[in-house]
């Protein structure tokens, strides 16, 4: 029986053990695994939820068949018997006022959250002075302060962009804090051997080597934001896919729902990916050093 070995390229078989060939798997075959598997788990999520609609042991307001949630999403994105989309707005309207606010709210929090972490990771005192407030800050879920805002800031925009960036401010904070506490000690001491000053020492050794880190928090503040957007979009919410779901849910209109909980989802997938790409471009060191 023959056997064949997939031999890697030259810089891979120089830093495998000598004489002994390395296995590489093909480029194609990893890009059409990771392309196929998630297909693949939308099929099989699709189908379970088939079955259970079909089994009658829930109730079609509990459990709508999949094509009764489609029939919702094409009606909230097009205007039918003289009726626009959902209470006068289509759908891409309410994902854009609900990512118009993300976004304001999430650069706020990011902004505020990343020269907050500089500080707390380079200064000692401002790290214990400030950690139990973001730890406290981080604890809280956003209702619990959403109605203080509404009474303070009105219904308008201003308690949703706010409780917005309340959410995003903390991981993104704890993050580069965490990363700049973990700047490699002899690094620093390196570039203040050769003259560096304390500023320098941040810009070129410091922040380089938290910015890694500092995505990571950056993803989970807009994750935070977005787990927020509904109770953001309590009070005046429409149009907006939070407001969407709150209306809808107010009148059982289980498929509505259904469409504003994937249009966040979705939407969620490609603001990650989106950010993964930037990361990769601004950090291409990470994971190599």
């Amino acid at each position: 029986m023959s056997v064949f070995v997939d031999i890697a390229p030259d810089d891979a078989v120089s830093s495998a053990p000598t004489g002994i060939p390395r296995v590489t798997q093909s480029p194609w075959r990893g890009r059409l695994t990771r392309a196929v598997l998630p297909l693949l788990s939308v099929v099989v999520f699709g189908g379970l939820w088939q079955l259970a609609a079909a089994s009658g042991v829930w109730n079609q307001t509990f459990v709508p068949y999949p094509a009764t949630v489609w029939n919702a999403f094409v009606d909230v994105s097009t205007t039918h018997d003289g009726v626009r989309g959902y209470a006068g707005y289509l759908l891409w309207e309410h994902l854009y006022m609900t990512l118009r606010r993300v976004f304001v709210g999430v650069v706020i929090g990011v902004a505020l959250g990343v020269l907050l972490g500089l500080v707390m990771g380079s200064v000692s005192w401002v790290r214990s002075v400030l950690e139990p407030w973001l730890t406290f800050l981080r604890a809280l879920p956003p209702l619990a302060y959403f109605f203080l805002l509404v009474i303070w800031l009105g219904i308008d925009e201003a308690p949703k962009i706010t409780l917005l960036a309340l959410a995003a401010l903390p991981p993104a904070a704890v993050a580069t804090t965490a990363a700049v506490v973990a700047a490699p000690v002899g690094l620093q001491e390196a570039a203040r051997a050769l003259g560096a000053s304390r500023r320098e020492v941040i810009r070129d050794v410091v922040i380089p080597s938290a910015l890694p880190e500092t995505f990571t928090g950056i993803r989970l503040a807009v994750g935070m934001a977005y787990s927020s957007v509904v109770a953001a979009e309590l009070f005046n919410g429409i149009p907006g896919i939070g407001g969407l779901v709150k209306d809808a849910s107010n009148y059982n209109n289980t498929p509505v729902v259904l469409v504003g909980i994937f249009a966040i989802g979705f939407s969620g997938l490609v603001i990650d990916a989106v950010l993964r790409a930037i990361e990769r471009r601004a950090a291409p060191w990470r994971g190599k050093i």
